[in-house]
């Protein structure tokens, strides 16, 4: 591995976090697949030896209880997504070199030669630890069949996740108050021999890999907090029947927990491609065992498994460590989450469907803010991005140059390229180069616009249409179809349907998908037919469509669930969807205990790599708090400055998320609806 920008002398390795065989995808699982297609492209643009590789993430409880619920076996259930999401991923010019699944016989293998050495090496262990039993069922408890509450923060989680709080990763045996999934009952804790990975005593590598890893800083910053802490072993197996067995004789009770061989599929998958074109296009074993430059681009909420375990697991058994982690961030639907089960979603079917060209949601993922932030998604801003980015800056600038160039010199005229022009190109090119080492897909299509813009503002200010035919005329014609060849290769990485199609207007030789970014400067073919139109308008009325459907299919599916909650039931009560009250009650002397004040948020931000808490600052009369609260996702932060809230004065300091907090503001609910005051009540008056 080198930390030399981009290009290198080293086979590069470009990897997506594996898509869970486990459902549809929708566009806000598109992101990372887009923006890992869009990087691995731009650095084969640039010269860099490269395989883009992924596969489906077939193991773990989810896939096992989904396919209980449907009378199919988990390795069906898996496989149909898997294929499903082979067949999508190229309808949105997603063409990965390679694309396996974590079943496959490859992976298992790999695996297990895996977790042998790391047996050899001494990094494995057994111990008897507390497991979540259901005596009802006869059944130990894994990951998804157990909730319970977080030890860390209180919240709800779930058994290998706290995935409503802290979001911290939880071994079994950590969660409070377990409750099984399968009967609902109370379950119980029973000792359960397991193996465990020594991650602890790769500490203090693991610092310094987070001190030279490249990336987001999101990836870099965020793990530190398991890496300098009390770092904790690893159980690496689990009490189920599905997945890859653990290696050894008197095992078959036992599988190996799913982020054991999840991320071995990129080696996996890698090692695949090399056996399909020869290790004399692509080498797996340089690129993994000698020095490949590895880059992961995955979604935030599994940036641990990737910068702790991970590494700790490659280290550990003489594999080349990744050079970077890009973690994206969310997105969001109207300012709201996604929601699966409500329906709330723009489905990746449902945007082929409607007939949109896949190069638009590509631009409107790369570019719509850094990689790391959240985006939203509407269709409103979406027909905005496409309508004044892609079509009146792009698209306006490749037709009316082209089809001037054309009627007038029925292709490229006889003329150099003016100095002027060649030094915009290149420095679109540097441009292109710097996102690229940057890690910003953002930058890497933002190069290529502000290329066309440039166009634009170069064919007004000369106006070649008002030119007698000349030397000048031919001059400017001539730099503004190099200025569109120029697109045509520089946008490859973010629209590569649409390139081909520029690159086929300009009559170009073979295909834009093999050409670096040095063919940028190549001097366009001398004659070319009339140009397409690359892009299309998107109609108010169009939106205003698809907004309905949206709105009615959320509504029908909330009917439809309503429906099937109150089959059993001959009347509905609102109350049944209410906690039960509390039988224990307190006397007035333990409510007065509670110091509750009225309070004014003064400042509200989110907290770095936690994706549901926001930090707040508080004026509650006496003295300005920090506190913690669990509404990132559920409020607009920006509006909250000024709001009047009630918190909780005297109760015990906290960390969440390496984050102090000072005190509890209340809510209400699901929606965390904040509760305020009626009237004027100054900051700092008691709640009685």
């Amino acid at each position: 591995m080198s930390h030399e920008d981009f290009p290198t002398e080293n086979p590069a390795v470009v990897t997506c976090g594996l898509p869970y065989a486990n459902g549809d995808l929708h566009i806000g699982h598109l992101r990372t697949y887009v923006g890992g297609d869009i990087y691995s492209r731009a650095l084969k643009r640039l010269g860099q030896e490269t395989a883009f590789v992924s596969g489906s993430d077939m193991h773990g409880t989810p896939v096992a209880v989904n396919a209980e619920k449907e009378g199919v076996t988990p390795e069906e259930f898996a496989l149909r997504h898997h294929e499903t999401y082979q067949e999508t991923f190229p309808k949105f010019d997603v063409e990965f070199d390679n694309y396996g699944h974590t079943h496959d016989e490859t992976n298992t293998e790999l695996t297990k030669e895996i977790v042998r050495t790391l047996e050899a090496e001494g990094y494995v262990y057994e111990k008897e630890i507390p497991i979540a039993y259901d005596p009802d069922a006869d059944q130990w408890l894994p990951d998804r069949y157990v909730e319970g509450t977080c030890p860390y923060c209180g919240e709800h989680a779930r058994g290998d996740e706290c995935d409503e709080g802290c979001g911290r990763h939880l071994e079994p045996g950590e969660i409070e108050a377990p409750v099984s999934t399968i009967t609902g009952n109370a379950a119980e804790y029973r000792d359960r021999s397991h193996r465990f990975f020594r991650v602890s005593e790769l500490q203090e590598y693991l610092g310094e890999f987070l001190d030279r890893l490249e990336g987001t800083s999101n990836a870099q910053n965020q793990p530190r907090e398991w890496v300098e802490g009390e770092l904790q072993d690893w159980c690496i197996t689990r009490d189920m029947d599905w997945g890859i067995d653990y290696p050894g004789e008197n095992e078959d009770d036992l599988v190996l927990y799913v982020w054991v061989d999840a991320p071995i599929e990129y080696i996996s998958s890698t090692k695949q491609y090399t056996e399909r074109v020869g290790a004399d296009v692509f080498d797996w074993e340089e690129a993994w065992r000698e020095d490949g430059d590895v880059v992961h681009i995955i979604g935030r909420d599994i940036i641990q498994h990737h910068t702790v375990f991970w590494p700790a697991m490659l280290r550990a058994t003489g594999y080349v460590e990744p050079r970077a982690v890009m973690a994206s961030g969310f997105i969001t639907l109207n300012g709201k989450g996604f929601s699966t089960s409500r329906n709330r979603a723009v489905w990746a079917d449902e945007y082929l469907e409607e007939g949109f060209d896949p190069a638009l949601i590509r631009y409107y993922l790369a570019t719509n803010g850094g990689f790391q932030q959240d985006v939203d998604f509407s269709w409103e801003k979406f027909r905005d991005r496409v309508n004044n980015e892609l079509v009146g800056t792009v698209g306006n600038f490749l037709y009316r140059s082209l089809l001037f160039a054309h009627r007038e010199y029925e292709g490229t005229p006889d003329a150099d390229l003016s100095e002027e022009v060649r030094d915009r190109i290149e420095g679109a090119i540097d441009d292109f180069a710097a996102g690229v080492n940057d890690y910003s897909v953002r930058e890497v299509g933002n190069a290529v616009v502000r290329l066309a813009q440039f166009g634009n503002e170069y064919i007004q200010q000369h106006e070649p249409w008002k030119l007698d035919d000349g030397a000048e005329k031919r001059q400017v014609i001539r730099d503004c179809v190099q200025i569109a060849k120029a697109v045509a290769v520089l946008f490859e990485p973010v629209a590569p349907g649409k390139a081909e199609l520029l690159w086929d207007d300009l009559n170009e030789d073979g295909t834009v998908h093999d050409v670096g970014v040095a063919a940028a400067l190549d001097a366009p073919a001398a004659s070319f037919d009339e140009p397409s139109e690359l892009f299309d308008k998107i109609a108010d009325e169009r939106v205003e469509e698809l907004n309905e459907k949206l709105e009615s299919r959320v509504a029908a599916t909330a009917e439809e669930t309503e429906s099937d909650e109150s089959d059993d039931e001959s009347e509905a009560d609102v109350t049944d969807e209410l906690e039960p009250l509390l039988e224990d009650r307190i006397g007035f002397e333990e409510f007065q205990e509670l110091d509750l004040r009225v309070g004014e948020i003064l400042d509200a931000e989110g907290i770095e790599g936690a994706d549901k808490l926001a930090k707040l600052t508080v004026d509650i009369g006496v003295e300005e708090r920090q506190i913690v609260a669990g509404i990132k996702q559920l409020h607009d932060l920006d509006d909250l400055p000024g709001k009047k809230v009630v918190v909780v004065a005297n109760l015990e300091q906290a960390e969440l998320f390496g984050v102090e907090s000072n005190g509890m503001v209340l809510a209400a609910g699901e929606q965390a609806d904040l509760l305020t005051t009626h009237d004027d009540a100054e900051p700092g008056t008691r709640v009685k």
